[in-house]
């Protein structure tokens, strides 16, 4: 009995002892009340370099006797730094249209400790404003006072949507986040689908008595820009809720689930949308017979797509309806993105060809979700010609340098909704660009016994790289982008460049030029090169050992760059690169370099060629190793030595 009781008491003091040294979950205070420990803080915990934290981020979502979705939102943020001030600066967008949402108990307050005292300065009601973003949406914006390193700063709003929508919760953002917390309570008469991207394990996951869902996630660390990244939104901890039903005792039970073609027909009988799709342009008789005249639909596509591309100017926003309408948009000459290739699609549809409207996601905005069929998916609209089973355009008028016969790169790797109102075919194609892009780099040079290097080089880029050339040049002018070309390589020296086939859609765009280089490093005695100039692979993007998103090129690159190197009288070579073949894994990218030594000249051959454009995060222990060694190899020196 004695030992029962030793062995209770033992495993009651191990407990106790745990218990004492669980670490405390965070937790959201009432507005106005802080903990002077959080004003004295001077770092995040668990993210040291964070130039400010979101101490907690709570949010309450229910009905109310109407059935209109309330969201009441407390937020609390801590300054570290100077370059923490910026997020004293709010704005909260929301759908005024119809008054379909409203903002109302808005507080908004600065906490400081002066002196060892707690000081709190409220925002002045004055100083928030009501910002009209376009006809659907308004901003609430303003901005803390007496904000400095080591103040706190926190509001709180409550949303109304008269709609039975629940709005999007991010735990995660480009801030460090101690704690996120979100409460829903539904009534039972209706259904919702949830969304869920969320990899943290939550701290709090319950359902209390009054049916209210609560779901904690604690010491969020902030999603950070990486190279080749998707939308930041993508890759946030996250949860959507989509209305599946209603169910009313004793009555049909509709299904509230939106289908893509429920979706489509929406938009094509929105006046803002498929009401502007026909609307007659002036002087459009003019453009619609000229490109009647032309023989082949690819002639006719290219005139009018140039003729639009180079009437109207973007006004740099994105939208999926229109502001103003198409005849006023064109006759100002200027709209946003929908205007413009709603304008696009009707020329094109007058001229007789088969084109349709299309909505669109840009990669920025996010990928669409195909099981979440959802007009506010989409932030644009395009014309979109399907040629036969295996080939299509996506044609986007609003950039200068976009090609009618290559989908825009803004909007590759996601699905686009077509939208057939005529035969109320509404169809969700995938769009990307399946075949290679190519590069190619020719060098012909000559090496100096001084230590230079002088001769040419010829550079042929196709698709999306002459794309990126082309508006690089026109936008940046000869100066900046002689400068882009060298790489900011002070060394090199570059003359006499020409271009061709700049503005013709179907021919890569080559560039020729002569150039200079001094060799640094050399001396007397010998004289150090590499083959890798003009290509843009001097530096290896994927240094971080960890990788928290998927890498998305966009579409394949293939490099093939050929050097031939004519060497100095008096010099042999001392060190030369061997020729490699390698791959990762799965065979998706290839690296191979071939170097070769024949009649007083060094010949070197690079390919790169990507099998694929996307790359998954689970992969990129494998990927980032290739990387590392490719990048070695393509700048690995040749040594030539004196005598």
């Amino acid at each position: 009995m004695n030992k029962l009781l030793a062995l209770l008491m033992l495993g009651s003091l191990t407990i106790t002892a745990r218990a004492q040294t669980a670490t405390p979950v965070p937790a959201a205070q009432p507005f106005g009340k802080v903990d002077k420990a959080d004003l004295e803080m001077t770092k995040c915990d668990f993210e040291p370099d964070a130039n400010a934290e979101i101490l907690f981020d709570k949010g309450e979502t229910y009905f109310d006797t109407q059935y209109n979705v309330v969201t009441e939102r407390h937020k609390r943020l801590k300054v570290f730094n100077d370059n923490g001030k910026d997020e004293a600066n709010i704005r909260i967008e929301y759908y005024n249209i119809n008054r379909l949402q409203y903002i109302t108990g808005l507080s908004a307050q600065t906490i400081n400790l002066t002196n060892g005292a707690i000081e709190i300065i409220k925002v002045d009601k004055k100083q928030i404003f009501t910002e009209v973003v376009d006809k659907q949406r308004s901003a609430m914006v303003f901005s803390f006072p007496n904000v400095k390193p080591g103040s706190i700063i926190e509001y709180k709003y409550r949303l109304t949507s008269a709609t039975l929508a629940i709005p999007d919760w991010y735990f995660q953002s480009d801030l460090p986040t101690r704690y996120s917390e979100l409460s829903t309570n539904i009534p039972d008469i209706l259904t919702y689908k949830r969304l869920s991207n969320v990899r943290s394990k939550y701290v709090i996951d319950k359902t209390n008595s009054s049916n209210t869902h609560t779901e904690a996630i604690a010491n969020i660390t902030s999603l950070k820009d990486e190279p080749y990244m998707d939308a930041r939104k993508d890759n946030s901890e996250r949860i959507l809720f989509q209305l599946l039903s209603i169910r009313i005792p004793g009555y049909f039970m509709p299904s509230f689930q939106d289908s893509w073609t429920k979706v489509g027909q929406n938009m094509v009988d929105a006046d803002d949308f498929g009401g502007q799709l026909k609307r007659k342009l002036t002087g459009e008789d003019v453009i619609i017979s000229k490109a009647k005249a032309l023989k082949t639909d690819d002639e006719k596509i290219a005139y009018i797509f140039n003729e639009v591309k180079n009437t109207m100017k973007w006004d740099d926003t994105y939208r999926y309806y229109s502001y103003d309408g198409t005849p006023k948009a064109w006759e100002k000459k200027v709209g946003n993105s929908a205007e413009i290739n709603m304008i696009l699609y009707h020329l094109l549809k007058k001229a007789g060809l088969q084109a349709y409207p299309m909505m669109v996601s840009t990669r920025k905005n996010g990928r669409i979700n195909p099981g979440y069929p959802s007009s506010e998916q989409f932030n644009s609209a395009v014309a979109y010609i399907p040629v036969d089973s295996a080939k299509y355009y996506v044609l986007d008028a609003t950039s200068k340098y976009n090609l009618y016969n290559q989908v825009p790169e803004a909007f590759l790797n996601s699905f686009g909704l077509s939208l057939d109102g005529e035969n109320k075919l509404y169809e969700l194609p995938f769009l990307q660009a399946p075949d290679p892009v190519r590069q190619i780099v020719l060098l012909n040079a000559e090496i100096k016994p001084d230590g230079k290097m002088t001769g040419t080089a010829d550079l042929s880029s196709f698709g999306y790289n002459k794309v990126d050339y082309t508006e690089k040049y026109k936008k940046d002018g000869e100066k900046k982008y002689n400068d882009f070309l060298r790489d900011n390589n002070n060394s090199l020296k570059i003359s006499g460049l020409t271009f061709e086939n700049m503005d013709v859609d179907t021919l890569p765009l080559r560039q020729r030029m002569s150039f200079n280089l001094d060799l640094t490093g050399s001396d007397d005695s010998y004289i150090y090169f590499n083959a890798n100039l003009f290509t843009g692979l001097k530096t290896n993007p994927f240094l971080a050992e960890n990788r928290f998103t998927d890498i998305d090129f966009g579409y394949r690159d293939n490099y093939s760059v050929t050097g031939i190197f004519k060497l100095p009288a008096g010099y042999k070579v001392d060190a030369i690169p061997k020729s490699v073949s390698m791959a990762v894994p799965d065979g998706t990218v290839v690296f191979k370099r071939m170097v070769a030594e024949q009649d007083g000249s060094i010949m070197v051959r690079f390919t790169i060629d990507h099998k694929k454009s996307m790359y998954f995060k689970e992969n990129y222990p494998e990927f980032r190793e290739f990387c590392k060694k490719m990048y070695d190899m393509l700048n690995e020196q040749i040594v030539l030595k004196k005598g």
